[in-house]
């Protein structure tokens, strides 16, 4: 009997200051991200990559020059195959920047693979995250000289009991005093569009941080949104805009905690460390607590581990 292959999906990041303007050309190639018509689609991304690699290329040099993403997620994927045992082998694949997942795929099948479990790093499904990266899965898995065995697919987990556990254990573990704070929980934003073609991404959101808040009763919370881009209405409210109406208000300790994100990348490392922050104390709010992504946090580990194994038993 072969091994169960678990690819862990992620939309990637660059891994050096020459890979930003590439990095973004792949991620506005994708229909999913910008729509608009299919001739003009490249040669728009392109533009929009050049113009926006400048600005964009800052932000790595403030973060070390390049994400963080890969390599933080290939920890997860080795720790998640540690826990799983010898049946199984668990990868990375990246949806903008390597490894792509062409790349995985043919590595991957060098072993004796009988099942394939797509794994999303996002606990939430959107189309243009999750959605996507299936998609390119599909297209690269169908047109490729792949053996074609079972591919089992994990939608989201937004309302998972050990997700929320996990998440829960990481907040507590850096926030000893949360009825003091706070919480001001912050995810990618969406055109609102999106959602209103149906995208359950609002609404996963907005249930997982209830779920979470069940733990802290005695805390104040809300929850907004960031990373706009462009002149289209998104979903709100801007997190920037929360951190505003909250300095108003008089509120001082504000834990800030990532909902739609699991490892670090500019939109942690860079909106909400140095921008946000900034923000933050420039209206006088005492203390920010920007709260850790998951990563390989262990309770995260046992999280998937158990969405794994829960995969594979619904599906006989």
């Amino acid at each position: 009997m072969g091994k169960t292959a678990v690819l862990l999906l992620s939309m990637g990041g660059p891994d050096s200051l020459e890979a930003v303007q590439p990095f973004l050309y792949n991620l506005f190639s994708d229909p999913e991200i910008i729509r608009m018509p299919r001739i003009l689609q490249r040669p728009l991304a392109w533009l929009i990559s050049r113009v926006r690699a400048r600005r964009t290329r800052h932000y790595y040099e403030l973060m070390g020059g390049k994400s963080p993403q890969r390599e933080q997620a290939e920890d997860l994927a080795r720790e998640l195959e540690k826990a799983l045992g010898k049946e199984f082998t668990v990868r990375v694949a990246m949806r903008y920047w390597h490894p792509f997942t062409d790349e995985v795929l043919k590595d991957i099948f060098r072993e004796n693979v009988d099942r394939l479990i797509l794994l999303p790093l996002y606990p939430q499904f959107s189309r243009t995250t999750t959605g996507s990266s299936f998609n390119e899965f599909e297209r690269v898995y169908v047109s490729g000289d792949y053996p074609k065995v079972p591919v089992l697919k994990v939608m989201d987990y937004h309302n998972h009991p050990l997700y929320i556990e996990a998440m829960v254990q990481n907040i507590r573990e850096n926030v000893s005093d949360p009825e003091n704070y706070f919480f001001l929980f912050t995810a990618h934003s969406l055109p609102e569009y999106v959602v209103r073609e149906g995208d359950p991404y609002r609404d996963q959101t907005e249930r997982t941080v209830k779920l979470i808040m069940e733990h802290f009763p005695n805390t104040e919370h809300a929850l907004g949104y960031q990373s706009r881009v462009g002149p289209i209405k998104w979903i709100g409210p801007m997190t920037d805009e929360l951190i505003r109406e909250l300095a108003r208000k008089g509120i001082k300790k504000l834990a800030v905690i990532p909902v739609s994100f699991v490892n670090e990348h500019s939109e942690t490392l860079y909106e909400l460390d140095i921008q946000y922050r900034k923000l933050a104390e420039s209206l006088g709010i005492e203390e920010f607590v920007r709260i850790p992504t998951l990563k390989s946090h262990p309770a995260f580990v046992k999280a998937l581990r158990t969405i794994v194994l829960e995969t594979l038993e619904g599906h006989g």
